[in-house]
Order: C-alpha cells, then structure tokens, then sequence
C-alpha cells in the first residue's frame, strides 16, 4: 500500500508540470467547454450527467468525463438543443443537450 502512495505522490509531482489553470471567457457561456457540467438524453430514454474534467480527476467519479473522450470531443462548443453524435463502439448515438448546470 505505501509503494502504491509512494508511486501516485511520485506521479503527481511529475505531472504538477503541466497543470495550468484555465481562465473562463464570456465565450464559453451557455456551451460546453472544459469544466462545464450538463444534463444530456439519448433514445432509449437514457439520461446522463457529465462534467468535463482533465484525465487526472476522473478516477472514482462516475459522472466525470476526460477533456480527451469521444463524449467530450463529441459535446464540445453545443448549447442547449444541440445535438452531438458519439461514436460508440456498437455504432452511432445521438445525444440531446437538455441543460447546462452550474458545477459543484
């Protein structure tokens, strides 16, 4: 167990490197953009929460989503109404963007 610390401390430090902070813009409001959270529906009637998070934080979070992830890439700069189309290892989906949520 302290090897696996050790080795996830080790990780971190190495990649506090490349941690930036993104700044908002008045551009991105009311559209997905990194950091942004939101309520999405598919047929059949499935429904899901997301937030656009870096790959980092993703771990033990079920409605956190990688800025690197087909749903991401998929999702990015929609609005309310817009439709994104996934690519789904079974095929195509087509998602409705339902409502962008503030964040917690």
């Amino acid at each position: 167990m302290l090897r696996e610390i050790d080795r996830r401390v080790r990780y971190l430090r190495r990649r506090l490197e490349d941690v930036r902070v993104v700044e908002y813009s008045s551009e991105q409001e009311g559209k997905v953009f990194f950091g942004a959270c939101w309520r999405s529906k598919t047929r059949p009637a499935i429904s899901k929460n997301s937030e656009v998070v870096g790959y980092d934080e993703i771990f033990d979070h079920n409605d956190y989503i990688s800025i690197d992830s087909p749903m991401a890439h998929a999702f990015l700069r929609t609005e309310v109404g817009d439709e994104a189309v996934l690519q789904a290892p079974n095929g195509e989906m087509l998602w409705w963007m339902n409502e962008i949520l503030h964040c917690k």
